[in-house]
């Protein structure tokens, strides 16, 4: 069995953890199998992500018993395996979605955070779990849920540990929307489909600005804005939709 599991439905790329009789934990098997995948969905006629977890969990984080013994090396561990498939979820030039269908938690938590929607079944919910264990949120968890949540309810949740039910996280803004579990798949896809028939460079150059929008100065923004509107107007997709705004018709786009 593939710890990992890829799909395609046209131009929208499925990525599902599969390692469900352990909620999906990271192992290291698991770690370089999604990193295969996420250079899969670098492909310019993939033009958005879902990521997934198969069975009850999104994914729990570690698999604590890779630590029966000892940790080790837990900091080249986070920088030869985590790290790399978390800057490389975040540098995709595509709108990337969890479909979260079960426990977020830990580093699974920081991995669901780290894509651009999070799309929750009403059966998930989302644990930082590392203060439970002793230990300190990583993978990114501090920087995503800092910038989703603000400084002082990330301090609150993540000195906790508490569980979020599903309706929790979304009123909390965590989640944009929540579906029944039965329907997740469906919902993501539908979604995934609609965000695939945008034009995807436009919607890459936007995920770039949003990044350096929350400690960029006006002034460094503006000019952001500007360069980013400069490549914008020479892509296809531009001289697309012009033309079909001109003619009064649907545009097709084509992430070019």
């Amino acid at each position: 069995m593939a710890e990992v599991e890829t799909s395609r439905d046209g131009a929208v790329l499925t990525i599902m953890l599969n390692r469900p009789d352990v909620l999906n934990a990271f192992n290291e098997e698991m770690h370089r199998a999604l990193a295969a995948a996420l250079e899969d969905a670098r492909a310019a006629d993939v033009r958005a992500v879902v990521l997934t977890g198969a069975g009850r969990g999104f994914c729990v984080g570690q698999d604590l018993t890779e630590f029966r013994e000892a940790p080790g090396d837990i900091g080249g561990r986070l920088r030869g395996s985590y790290h790399p498939n978390v800057l490389a979820i975040r540098a995709l030039e595509k709108p990337v979605i969890a479909a979260v269908n079960g426990a977020a938690a830990g580093a699974g938590l920081s991995f669901a955070c780290a894509c651009d929607l999070r799309v929750a079944a009403d059966s998930a919910s989302f644990v930082p779990a590392f203060i439970n264990v002793g230990l300190v949120p990583d993978s990114g968890g501090t920087y995503f849920v800092t910038r989703i949540l603000g400084p002082a309810r990330a301090f609150e949740w993540l000195t906790s540990g508490r569980k979020l039910s599903a309706a929790e996280a979304h009123a909390w803004g965590l989640v944009a929307e929540i579906v029944e579990a039965d329907g997740l798949a469906d919902r993501v896809g539908e979604l995934a489909a609609r965000l695939a028939a945008l034009p995807t460079r436009a919607i890459g150059m936007t995920k770039q600005l949003i990044e350096h929008a929350v400690t960029s100065s006006l002034e460094r923004q503006l000019e952001r804005e500007a360069d980013l509107q400069t490549r914008a107007t020479q892509t296809e997709d531009f001289r697309e939709g012009v033309a079909a705004f001109l003619e009064k018709r649907a545009p097709r786009f084509r992430g070019a």
